[in-house]
């Protein structure tokens, strides 16, 4: 019994001689859904998430890098509405250590609510020298104070 080998079908990147000017005509471009209006966000701020430990340290490389903060430097911290606001300040109270981290005091973090394990958004205006710490709760609470958001396709109200 002897194999008979079975070319591969390739198929041609020639169009189709019956097919060609039919094929410009069919193929269109699809509609795409467009994004809201909204303000472009600022090029001179710096994002990250970090997680509050139980020493009140919150680290993320990238923001405080574009700071350029060091071991060493210090910091005077505030709080209000929630939101820790940490300047460098030669007269600051808090030290950055030498992990690159920021510690929040406890009385500092008991008046903002936050807690070990919760996430905050870090946003760093290096050229304000500014690093703001914002408890996800309240990112949460100013997405909803937005409105109610449109239902997606085949969601019921």
């Amino acid at each position: 019994m002897t194999a008979s080998v079975i070319p591969p079908v390739i198929p041609s990147s020639a169009p189709a001689r019956g097919r060609a000017a039919a094929g410009v005509a069919a193929s269109r471009a699809l509609p795409l859904a467009g994004l809201p209006p909204r303000a472009a966000p600022a090029g001179d701020v710096v994002y990250g998430l970090g997680r509050v430990d139980a020493s009140g340290r919150i680290a993320d490389r990238a923001v405080l890098g574009a700071l350029g903060w060091r071991d060493g430097d210090r910091l005077t911290m505030t709080a209000d509405a929630g939101v820790v606001v940490a300047r460098r300040d030669p007269g600051g109270m808090v030290t950055l250590p030498s992990r690159p981290c920021v510690v929040i005091p406890a009385a500092l973090r008991r008046r903002c609510g936050l807690q070990p394990g919760d996430r905050v958004l870090l946003a760093a205006l290096p050229g304000q020298d500014v690093l703001a710490a914002l408890p996800l709760a309240i990112l949460d609470e100013a997405i909803r104070e937005h409105g109610p958001f449109p239902p997606g396709e085949g969601a019921t109200r």
